[in-house]
Formats: C-alpha cells, sequence, structure tokens
C-alpha cells in the first residue's frame, strides 16, 4: 500500500462566523484548543462535571492500550442524567420530544411525561425478569417508544442493542443472537412512503431462531384503530406494551452504574460478514455525548433541535437521545421520509416546530438539491440559526446549496466526522469560533488527537493519508461484542496503540481535514492513489450534477478506470454532448488523471435504508461481475435496472 494519497481538489472559499454568532455563542475563543490540548484529562473532566454523579471517580483515565477505562471508580445512571435532575427543575414542563408520524399524528411529551413513561417501562422490563447486564433488543420504528425504551433499559442497567426498523428478519435474528438478548421491543408496524411497515411479522420470523428471546413486548402503533389484527400475538410470550404499561408503577428507582458499566451495543451494517457488536459504556460515553451537544451545536435553553437520523444508527443514539436530553433540550422526532406526501415535509416541520438546529446527513442534502429550491422556498425556515452535517463528507457544492437555500447564507454549518465506534463527534467546527471551509470537517474538537499517518506511521504534515486518533477519548468504544480479538485486529493493528478508523484524509496548510472516505474506497490510477470523495465533489460541483458515485473498474493499461454514476438536478436534461462535458469539467477541476471512462446517467441509485450509496454493488455493474447480496438495499430493484443500463450505455 502507497504511503500517501493524491490529493488534487482544491476548496479556497471560506465562511468566518458572523460577529452576531460570536457574541453570543457558548465557546466564543480558540483558547479551548490550546486548555485542552495542555491539560486533556482536566479539560475532559470538567465536561464530565456537567453530568450528575452518583460517585465522583477516582481517576479520569486508566489507558492499556487498547482498552480504556474512563473516570475510574465514578458512578451515575445515563437515564437519571437525561430525566430525573431535569424534573427537579424548571424544565420538568418543558417539552423534550416533539414527535410527529409520517401520516400526520404528533405528540409533545414534557421531561415530566417522558420521565414517568420512562419509569413504567422500567418496571415492566423488571416485571418480564430483565435484570443488570441483560440485553434487550429494541426493533422500532421513530416514534417515542424506540427512546423510552433505550432510556428505560439505561435505568435499569440493561444493555440495549437498537435494530434500524429497516433491517431484515435476517439482519435482526443476527443481531438478536449475537447479543443473546432476552427480550425484544417491537412494534405492530411502521410508517414509510405511505406503506406500513410490517414489523411485528419481521420480528416473528427471526425470533423464530432466537432461543434467547424469552419474551416479546409490541407497541400498537395503530393504536385508536380497531384493527390490532396487524400483528399476531403468541401467547405466554407475546405482550401488548400498552397493556404492560397501564398496570406499571410510575417510579423505578436508576440503577447506580459503574463509568464503565456498558451502556448499549450497537452492530456495525457492514455488508458482508459478520456484523460488529460496537460496546460503548456509561460514563465516558455520557461525558462526549453531552459536551459535543453542548459545544458544536452552541446549545441555548430555548433551542428546538432536530437530528434527523434513526435510532437505530448511533447519530440517533448520541444526537437525539442521549446527548440533547442529558443537556434538557428540545428534541423534534419524525417516522417517516423527507419526501412524504410531498418533498417539502421536513421543511414544513421547521416551520411548524420552529426548529433552530438542523442536523442532516449528506445523502439528504443532495436529494434536496435534486429536488430543487422550491420546496424548501415554500416555508419560513426564518428561524434555523445553525446547521449541521453527519454520516460522509459533503461535496463542497451541497454545502454551498446548504448554506445558500436552507440556511439564507446566515447559518454557520458544523460538518462533522465521527463513527459509531467513536460514540460522539471527533472532527468538527466550533460555530462560534470556526472559519468553515466548504467539504472540510475542519479540526479535532477539544481534547480528541488526531492526524495523518502514512502506512509506516510517520506523521504528514499536510497532503493526503491515513487518519489517525492517538490518545483515547471518552467515547470509544470499549471492544467488539464477544469478539476482543476482532476488536484488537480491526483497529489497533496498523500502526501501535493508535486508532485506525479506516478513512483517508488530506491536511491542508491550516491544519484542517478534509475527509476522503474509506480506504477502501481509494482507487489507483496509473500509480496515483486517489479518493472517490474527490472525483464525486468534481461532478456534483457542475450544475447538472445533484448526486455522483465514482468506483474502479479493471483497466488493462492504468490498473483501474473511473466509472461514475450520476443524477442530475430537478429541471436538468441529458443532452448528447453532457457526458463528454462533465468528463471535462472533472479534468478542469481536478487534472486529466481522474477523467472518467464511462459516465451513466440514471435516475437512482443502488441505497441502504438509511441513504447510504452501496459502491460495492456499483463496482460489480462496472467490472461485470455477478452482483452482490442486495438484502440491504432500500428499493432492489433499482441495481438490477442500473445494471442493463450499464451494459447497454458503458
Amino acid at each position: 500500500m502507497s504511503d500517501r494519497l493524491d490529493t488534487l481538489l482544491h476548496e479556497r472559499r471560506t465562511f468566518p462566523p458572523s460577529a452576531a454568532f460570536r457574541r453570543a455563542a457558548t465557546v466564543r475563543s480558540k483558547a479551548v484548543y490550546q486548555q485542552a490540548s495542555r491539560q486533556r484529562l482536566r479539560f475532559w473532566a470538567a465536561q464530565a462535571r456537567e453530568l450528575e454523579w452518583d460517585r465522583k471517580w477516582t481517576k479520569v483515565l486508566d489507558w492499556k492500550p487498547p482498552h480504556a477505562k474512563w473516570f475510574v471508580g465514578g458512578k451515575l445512571n445515563a437515564s437519571a442524567n437525561c430525566l430525573d435532575r431535569h424534573v427537579r427543575t424548571a424544565r420538568r414542563n418543558k417539552v423534550a420530544l416533539l414527535w410527529e408520524g409520517e401520516p400526520g399524528d404528533r405528540r409533545a411529551l414534557t421531561y415530566w411525561e417522558l420521565y414517568r413513561e420512562v419509569n413504567r417501562f422500567a418496571n415492566v422490563l423488571k416485571g418480564l425478569g430483565v435484570r443488570k447486564g441483560d440485553r434487550v433488543a429494541i426493533y422500532l420504528p421513530m416514534i417515542p417508544e424506540a427512546v423510552i425504551a433505550m432510556l428505560a433499559c439505561a435505568r435499569i442497567g440493561a444493555p440495549h442493542s437498537v435494530v434500524f426498523g429497516g433491517f431484515s428478519a435476517e439482519s435482526l435474528r443476527d443481531r438478536i443472537n449475537d447479543a443473546e438478548a432476552k427480550v425484544l421491543v417491537t412494534a405492530d408496524v411502521g410508517h414509510r412512503r405511505g406503506q406500513l411497515v410490517p414489523l411485528k411479522n419481521n420480528a416473528d420470523q427471526a425470533v423464530a431462531e432466537c432461543p434467547c428471546i424469552a419474551h416479546v413486548v409490541v407497541v400498537h402503533r395503530e393504536r385508536g384503530t380497531t384493527d390490532a389484527g396487524l400483528a399476531h400475538m403468541k401467547a405466554g410470550r407475546d405482550h401488548w406494551y400498552h397493556e404492560l404499561m397501564d398496570g406499571a408503577d410510575a417510579y423505578c428507582k436508576p440503577a447506580v452504574m459503574d463509568a464503565e458499566d456498558m451502556l448499549f451495543i450497537l452492530y456495525t451494517s457492514g455488508t458482508t460478514g459478520k456484523p460488529k457488536g460496537i460496546v460503548h459504556t456509561t460514563g465516558g460515553y455520557m461525558t462526549q455525548a453531552l459536551a459535543t451537544t453542548r459545544l458544536v451545536f452552541d446549545l441555548k435553553e430555548e433551542d428546538v433541535f432536530w437530528c434527523t437520523a434513526d435510532v437505530g444508527w448511533v447519530t440517533g443514539h448520541t444526537y437525539l437521545t442521549y446527548g440533547p436530553l442529558a443537556a434538557g433540550a428540545t428534541c423534534v422526532m419524525y417516522e417517516g421520509a423527507p419526501d412524504w406526501p410531498d418533498k417539502d415535509r421536513l421543511w414544513a416541520m421547521v416551520e411548524r416546530y420552529g426548529v433552530t438546529i438542523f442536523y442532516t446527513a449528506p445523502t439528504a442534502i443532495r436529494a434536496f438539491m435534486k429536488w430543487g429550491t422550491e420546496y424548501p422556498k415554500r416555508r419560513d425556515l426564518s428561524t434555523l440559526r445553525l446547521l449541521g452535517t453527519v454520516g460522509e463528507p459533503i461535496n463542497p457544492e451541497a454545502w454551498i446549496w446548504y448554506h445558500k437555500y436552507i440556511g439564507a447564507s446566515r447559518c454557520p454549518i458544523v460538518d462533522t466526522w465521527w463513527q459509531t465506534e467513536t460514540g460522539g463527534i471527533m472532527i468538527t467546527p466550533l460555530p462560534g469560533v470556526t472559519t468553515t471551509k466548504p467539504g472540510s470537517a475542519t479540526v479535532p474538537f477539544p481534547g480528541i488527537e488526531a492526524t495523518l499517518l502514512d502506512g509506516s506511521g510517520e506523521e504528514i504534515a499536510t497532503g493526503g493519508g491515513f487518519l489517525a486518533i492517538t490518545s483515547p477519548w471518552p467515547g470509544m468504544l470499549r471492544t467488539i461484542y464477544g469478539d476482543d480479538a476482532r476488536y484488537r485486529q480491526t483497529y489497533w493493528s496498523r500502526w501501535d496503540d493508535i486508532y485506525f478508523p479506516g478513512d483517508g484524509a488530506k491536511r491542508d496548510a491550516q491544519g484542517y481535514f478534509w475527509i476522503l472516505g474509506r480506504v477502501d474506497d481509494v482507487l489507483n490510477i496509473a500509480g496515483h492513489r486517489l479518493g472517490t470523495m474527490e472525483v464525486e465533489s468534481a461532478l456534483v460541483s457542475h450544475p447538472s450534477v445533484a448526486e455522483a458515485a465514482v468506483v474502479g473498474k479493471p483497466h488493462e493499461l492504468k490498473g483501474q478506470a473511473l466509472a461514475a454514476f450520476v443524477i442530475l438536478r430537478s429541471g436538468h436534461q441529458r443532452t448528447g454532448d453532457l457526458e463528454d462535458e462533465l468528463r471535462e469539467h472533472v479534468v478542469k477541476k481536478i487534472g486529466a488523471i481522474a477523467r472518467p471512462d464511462d459516465i451513466i446517467v440514471t435516475a437512482e441509485l443502488p441505497k441502504t435504508r438509511s441513504g447510504k450509496i452501496m459502491r460495492r454493488l456499483l463496482k460489480d455493474i462496472a467490472a461485470g461481475r455477478a452482483l452482490g447480496d442486495v438484502t440491504t438495499l432500500a428499493d432492489p430493484t433499482v441495481v438490477a435496472a442500473l445494471k442493463t443500463k450499464y451494459e447497454d450505455e458503458g
């Protein structure tokens, strides 16, 4: 493997925070970086003191690579930090969750109401035999009961394993069995694009092969109707959520948890092989979740915070549930698709709830670009004051579109890099002090030590290399559940005692990081190692293109050549010379080495149910191979149609 990655795309536009935003910001001085660098453990201890502890720690960090223990000896409860400490204050009657279902049904839960529901369900779980340390699987749509179930598990010390409601029965089965979950919490159905998702039917198929499951609790999503026939209930095993809750006591004493007790397992959705059960513990994870929520999002008491992620992903864990609720925020939660029943659904909700902070994925932003500006223009988005992105690198032109049409050129954008494994944000602007650059996650969060290394572990000051985290951080994964050898091999084997997240990145002369994507996606073109993100960004900067995916294909002379799949923006049509125009546009932006051999204009790309492009399948198409597993796709028909189109045009 080459020691470096070639970096050819350069972005020179800069966006400093406005004077008005800086004056009111939680962090107004860059001194926080120097202070955290000089006394890193003291910085994290100060952040930990923002939580409520039953017993203070005796040591901030015990580091025996690759295993860390944070806040050694400390005792706390995550649920109590999200609820109990607020209901003792004026926040008791503050709205915690503003929920909207895809059909338009709505609920608002205050901290007091959420507290009582969580206590009741904690007692329900205890009544089903769940004890401290037992695992509970959660397979729910984006409804308040998902958050209630998570916090109830945390309250009694039962680690939860949330499985995204779009996953198949097979995926659910594998995750339940790996975690050896005792109870499954699911729903009869969920809503998606006007259709009912048969969650209980999927759950029944999964549980048939899960001998560890003793009980299944079923939320009646369609409660209020007379049709409970959407779920088959097995006597003795299956229980209606509302019936159990009706008889449950409204107080459950929170378990006193050690800082290093497991809070949850979350399985990474790898496309092949056994899923990895990422283990997060209580004290360090909660510290980083709260600190980053407060400082990255400049959170104020009056804010209405909307992280659009599903709780089935780590972003929904950290920035819908644990971080904002520990901070006492009001959070928006939405069940359905962003374009149902029309493409202004999210903007209608921003207007309706007065959302001030909006945090979403570049995949969604590129979809908004594709649909056009008419949809956000229909709605009053003037309450927005801060925007964020998460999940993958954002193309500079998508960043600019987001800034201009959603943020009205006045809202700072926090482009955040982190992973399921890191637990919380690692590289990010601080909106009151950081001058942002479109496409750059900027610099590490205070107290995080990140750098670029080559293959032998030598630091790269500027240019492209492999992203590395050189010291432990509070929210870090502790192991892979049941497979510590895989934990060591996957994350700690490239360099001694240094965490390798698997991403390539470049660093510019100002020390800003630009994430180039997974090193698995790096292409070797005639001896040059190119990240797919740079070529995709060049394509998206063309006024006709809303989204692009670039993969490598075998080439006799160059080793690999580029194949690009592009989706056009709304109102743009394919012309006879568009492909040649796009090739020359890439050459102008990056250089001749990045000229795509094949460009396929398509209406859709193969994506997972979470919106990630399945580049593995695009590689299969470009190489003429048989298609791999398509069961995790949102629409499996897309890839077959695209394969036919590529064979006709490629």
